[in-house]
């Protein structure tokens, strides 16, 4: 199989989603860094037929592609620039000469403030770019700006603006902040504009745990909320972003150990007919597709998702036990305190002891083995948020599974 075609076809695994590209010659060097709001579509232009003559010679180079996702194309724009400043790859030139393009800068003051500008001067001031499009920057900035507040005015006002009012600014001109804690948020800031999220990431975490040990329970939750946030900035694959969600949701149900590996069920079941169930698996926070799993209902024959959740769960660890394969960390049940005991009977019948937890659909309480009451989440937290992951995950893949067998009875195929 020729180059083209073996990129052709990693290119059609690729998922359409907004992101980062980086196309390596033969020798493994980075030649050129894309962004794209469609990676699919972005890369499938790349085998056109009215390719110009520099997009000719980037792919007659063109050995491997490698990506990264980002929720927005905006901040695949911060990503892609880092990428850019961090490689300078060759055919990456126009953004590396062009000076109009815009540039985040950072004033040399006692309480720096971040802005955006076209003109980089010998100020002492920090730039970080250029950015392909300014529309696209000033995006990225807000996002981050909501959860690590920093000062945009050009002069420190004698009373506080607008911004502090709405939790954008912490107003260093009225003494709302230390000049130490303020050069800790631009740290931060520069940490995300290099495109070092990751080393930002485990930093905030022994912060966090530190103030969570101190029980500075306040101070530990803002900090939680800036890894939540991060999280969502990051999300790209690489597993360090779900740490912060991972982190919290140990410390939530007290675990021992950081849950890695996850297994959610959910029964889909239609007046009856075809029922199913599906396990998804996911690990250090991401879907582990290759780990699914599919149960057609075999024992239970009326309407009782209690009888089928517990076929599935009690197969899914029969076979484990069998076949002495390695235990999931935590399993997660799509229903309430029922389903969850209902699970739990299974798993002490098979003689484990693996914690398990389950979420109600509507109200998103999640229950514990060994708790009445179930824990109450504010929409926010990290942990909430993987739970969620894991359990839509687990419905659509039974719902997919569902439709697959009617379709196999109607129709035959």
């Amino acid at each position: 199989m020729s180059n083209l075609k073996i990129l052709r076809a990693k290119i059609g695994k690729i998922p359409d989603t907004s992101g980062v590209y980086l196309i390596k010659d033969s020798a493994g060097r980075i030649i050129y860094v894309g962004k794209a709001k469609s990676l699919k579509k972005r890369l499938g232009n790349y085998f056109g037929r009215l390719l110009d003559t520099k997009t000719m010679m980037l792919m007659s180079n063109a050995a491997d592609i490698e990506f990264k996702l980002t929720p927005t194309e905006s901040l695949a724009l911060l990503l892609e620039a880092s990428l850019i400043h961090k490689y300078e790859p060759k055919y990456n030139v126009s953004l590396r000469d062009d000076k109009s393009f815009p540039l985040v800068k950072i004033t040399n003051e006692e309480f720096p403030a971040v802005c955006i500008t076209r003109k980089r001067e010998d100020d002492g001031a920090i730039y970080f770019g250029p950015y392909t499009s300014a529309y696209l920057l000033r995006e990225a900035l807000k996002i981050i700006r909501k959860r690590f507040p920093y000062r945009s005015c050009k002069q420190l006002p004698v009373k506080a603006c607008i911004y502090y009012r709405i939790g954008l600014s912490p107003a260093p001109c009225i003494g709302k902040i230390s000049k130490k804690e303020y050069a800790r948020t631009i740290k931060n800031i520069s940490l995300i504009l290099e495109g070092k999220t990751e080393l930002l990431v485990k930093k905030l975490l022994r912060v966090m745990g530190l103030k969570a040990k101190a029980r500075q329970f306040e101070e530990a939750a803002q900090i939680r909320d800036q890894v939540n946030a991060l999280s969502a900035i990051s999300q790209n694959y690489a597993g360090f972003a779900n740490q912060g969600e991972l982190e919290d949701l140990k410390n939530l149900l007290q675990l021992k150990i950081h849950p890695a590996r996850i297994e959610g069920f959910d029964i889909s079941n239609i007046s009856g007919k075809e029922a199913c169930g599906s396990m998804v698996s996911f690990y250090r926070g991401l879907p582990d597709k290759n780990n699914y799993r599919r149960f057609r209902i075999k024992t239970v024959n009326t309407i009782d998702d209690y009888g089928m959740l517990a076929e599935v769960v009690r197969r899914r660890y029969s076979r484990l036990i069998a076949e002495k394969l390695p235990l999931p960390d935590l399993i997660l049940i799509d229903g309430g305190r029922a389903h969850l005991l209902t699970a739990a009977k299974e798993i002490s019948g098979l003689g484990l002891n693996i914690p398990l937890i389950s979420i109600a659909k509507k109200k998103e309480h999640v229950y514990m083995q060994g708790k009445l009451k179930p824990i109450r989440l504010t929409q926010d937290t990290p942990a909430l948020n993987l739970i969620r992951r894991v359990r839509d995950e687990a419905h659509r893949f039974a719902v997919a599974y569902h439709h697959i067998l009617r379709r196999k009875k109607i129709i035959g195929k």
